[in-house]
């Protein structure tokens, strides 16, 4: 059954500091040895009755704007996860909203806001700017500060019924599954940002990882996370999305664009206690939302019953607690600028140069030749600062 009690933080481990700086690719060591592994109408709608008449599916509520087009829920227990999920986001960027060079910003966007919490901190952050931030429920408070403002809409829709080069700043968050092409939600977010102006893309990348050959293939938490997939796949709302903005970000045009990469343990495993805290909260978001991300997908893709469902995640929580299995999945941050009006972003040639031999060697190498420096956030959770990981499963090709 879904357990029912609500994602509370845990205590912050006595004598806790933030972690020191290593190399990125550092394995998560591990807290004690790993002995024993286991074998309609397109336009905004403002909050009317009809936005308020939810679907409800095996217990579940769900959006009634554009219904069945986002298949997780929208009840209590869906909002305590995501507030948590945010909170858990927090700890991981150590306490940052953004990591785009904002300079006043004075129109923010935020997509798929959910609670809302982060177009909330925007707001009393950037008090002289306008946030606005969208979604396809009104779940987001009422007490907001007076620059914030919350629509329902589908940023998935042509018209977003702004000018274009609007917005200074525009975010996402964790919107893995909400879209068939998350490549057209870059390319409208380029249209309707001011030359000048920032895209931020914080994603959480659905492949389970592990680094030191304690998950078997057959760990059940693993499986779920193919079968996720799976089923994301075939309602045509792709998971694997967070590996691949970077590149995306540069094919609609973004210039100085960037990418960190972070480790979310899914539970007390690590030895080090900012990846520890990290993680317990981790299990206890899973444990209490495991249900909800399940459930809709899984009835609709699949056809299973919510009897099948429950029994088929039994063993599925059980592993996520673990600890003998060092597991966790990465969150990808990526940000881009776009241009102003004919910059020649870095690194490109003007039309009619040429190279010299030298030149076009040093060219053909790309970035084994740049020496950019790597820049460290997070200790061991920090992986990389350019481009993403490698991923052993495979990948949807997109």
């Amino acid at each position: 059954m879904e357990s029912q009690h609500t994602p509370r933080s845990p205590p912050v481990p006595a004598g806790f500091e933030s972690p020191t700086t290593t190399g990125f690719d550092t394995p998560i060591e591990a807290d004690s040895p790993s002995t024993n592994s286991p074998g309609d109408d397109s336009d905004s709608k403002t909050l009317t009755d009809d936005v308020y008449q939810y679907a409800k599916e095996n217990g579940r509520t769900y959006h009634g704007y554009r219904a069945g087009t986002y298949h997780f829920p929208n009840d209590p227990s869906e909002t305590d996860r995501l507030d948590f999920q945010y909170e858990i986001l927090k700890h991981c960027f150590l306490g940052r909203n953004y990591f785009a060079p904002l300079n006043d910003p004075k129109h923010i966007l935020d997509i798929g806001t959910g609670t809302g919490q982060w177009a909330i901190e925007m707001g009393d952050e950037f008090p002289e700017a306008e946030v606005q931030a969208t979604d396809l429920s009104p779940i987001q408070p009422q007490e907001v500060p007076e620059n914030v403002h919350f629509f329902i809409d589908d940023a998935s829709e042509e018209d977003w019924a702004l000018p274009p080069a609007y917005f200074d700043y525009i975010h996402t968050r964790v919107l893995l599954g909400c879209f068939e092409d998350f490549r057209e939600i870059i390319k409208k977010a380029f249209h309707y940002l001011k030359p000048g102006g920032y895209m931020e893309s914080q994603e959480i990348m659905s492949t389970l990882y592990c680094d030191d050959g304690t998950m078997p293939d057959n760990f059940p938490f693993l499986q779920w996370n193919r079968d996720l997939d799976e089923a994301a796949m075939a309602a045509g709302r792709p998971m694997r999305i967070a590996n691949k903005m970077k590149r995306w970000y540069k094919e609609a045009g973004f210039v100085d664009v960037e990418e960190k990469t972070f480790k979310l343990p899914i539970n007390t495993w690590p030895r080090d206690r900012h990846l520890k805290y990290i993680g317990q909260m981790q299990e206890d978001n899973w444990l209490s939302g495991l249900g909800g991300i399940t459930m809709g997908l899984f009835s609709r893709m699949f056809s299973w019953s919510k009897t099948e469902i429950e029994v088929y995640l039994v063993n599925i929580r059980k592993s996520i607690s673990d600890k003998r299995v060092h597991a966790y999945h990465r969150v990808h941050v990526v940000y881009g600028r776009k241009p102003f009006p004919g910059e020649i972003p870095t690194g490109e040639t003007p039309a009619g140069a040429t190279f010299t031999a030298s030149q076009s060697r040093t060219a053909a190498t790309g970035f084994l030749d740049a020496g950019l420096p790597a820049q460290i956030f997070s200790s061991q959770a920090y992986v990389q600062g350019s481009a993403g990981g490698s991923n052993t499963n495979s990948e949807q090709s997109r």
